[in-house]
């Protein structure tokens, strides 16, 4: 027998542990000793301001990936999930990944053909659209990052 889907109200739960426990014990945090590429994002809603770091090998694959900044537990929870995520990813999957997730985010187009796995949590913030901005933000960095646009990413 299929096991039944989660209720709302376990997905908002799931919502909340999954932002606490990033937010509080954030993944990747910090700089890399040498990236290939980097972006900076700021979120003048809020005032939320990270910066992505990637590694990326001759091939295009993400090798390593971290982050550090200041913001809110959203923002920073959604950047520690991006450096798990991305890392192993090669610079197309990860550009299309950046487009799911946005998607998945501000609800404007299916997820296709990408596995969200634990970030499909963060859908929870579509409850609170002033908080789209700051979940969002450290995908656009990563975003600029992949393109080298040396132009500060934001929210707006």
């Amino acid at each position: 027998m299929a096991a039944a889907a989660p209720s709302q109200e376990e997905l908002r739960g799931l919502y909340r542990e999954l932002i606490l426990d990033h937010a509080r014990n954030p993944r990747n945090f910090g700089k890399l000793a040498e990236p290939s590429h980097l972006a900076e994002g700021i979120n003048p809603l809020c005032g939320d301001k990270l910066k992505v770091y990637l590694q990326l090998k001759e091939d295009g694959q993400i090798a390593d990936a971290s982050f550090e900044g200041s913001g809110c537990a959203i923002s920073v929870a959604s950047a520690s999930l991006l450096t798990e995520a991305v890392i192993g990813m090669t610079k197309d999957d990860a550009v299309g990944f950046f487009s799911a997730v946005i998607n998945s985010l501000t609800g404007t187009e299916g997820v296709k053909n990408f596995d969200l796995g634990k970030l499909a949590a963060l859908q929870g913030v579509r409850e609170f659209p002033a908080r789209v901005k700051c979940a969002t933000l450290a995908w656009h960095a990563l975003n600029a990052a992949i393109h080298d646009d040396q132009q500060t990413a934001t929210t707006e």
